[in-house]
């Protein structure tokens, strides 16, 4: 297989850390985006480490200084796995509390595609992880106004840039992950027990990364193998 130039956000723990050094130890190249980094991908020799906030337009604006200087203007996926969650009743969110949500979740996902667009040719691939909690009709729960509500919204802009580069030949999919038994998820909902780890759902995002523009674009693809 070919190796790639993959971009993943959200790589300082959970399913990002473990998607950064699949991609990594299969030989790709990966530039690692999170605003915290463990030593094991700073010492991977197929892995750079941006330490960024990725909710700053002027930080993240890296990105496009290091692909010019060191991929040879080359992207060939874009995983969007950075994600912010606030659980709080809806009547105590505040403005501030969607913002940051918002800036996180879909904000920072469009200024990062909008950013890489120039360097994907036919056949890259941009995969945004979602939640199912953002898919219409689907449970919904309490304190979860802000995240549920921003994951929807990254469904409809993938959906919408699927159609508005397929004569390009850019992929656009997204994954709604069920629970999956990450640090956030612990913090958001402490005592809960997901019945995946970041490992296993890493594992299926590695292949999908890869693949899944063979068979699928703008489509939703529900990972949930339980409710919540």
């Amino acid at each position: 297989m070919e190796n790639k130039k993959i971009i993943i956000t959200g790589t300082s723990r959970g399913i990002g850390f473990e998607l950064a050094l699949l991609f990594a130890n299969a030989g790709h190249q990966v530039l690692a985006i999170s605003r915290k980094t463990k030593n094991e991908l700073i010492e991977h020799q197929n892995i750079t480490c941006l330490t960024i906030d990725i909710s700053n337009s002027n930080e993240i604006k890296q990105v496009e200084k290091f692909i010019n200087e060191s991929w040879q203007n080359k992207v060939d996926i874009v995983i969007h796995n950075a994600g912010l969650l606030v659980n709080r009743p809806f009547e105590h969110l505040t403005t501030e509390d969607f913002e940051k949500v918002y800036k996180v979740n879909v904000f920072a996902v469009a200024e990062l595609t909008q950013i890489c667009i120039p360097f994907m040719q036919k056949g890259s691939h941009v995969v945004t992880i979602s939640s199912m909690g953002g898919i219409q009709g689907s449970m919904k729960f309490p304190g979860l106004a802000a995240y549920s509500s921003s994951k929807g919204a990254v469904i409809t802009l993938s959906e919408l840039l699927a159609e508005e580069y397929k004569e390009k030949g850019i992929a656009f999919n997204v994954l709604a992950l069920g629970a999956v038994n990450t640090e956030m998820l612990q913090e958001a909902f402490p005592g809960y027990e997901a019945p995946l780890s970041p490992k296993e759902m890493a594992d299926y995002i590695f292949d999908f990364s890869l693949n899944g523009n063979k068979y699928y674009n703008g489509k939703v693809l529900q990972v949930s193998s339980s409710t919540p």
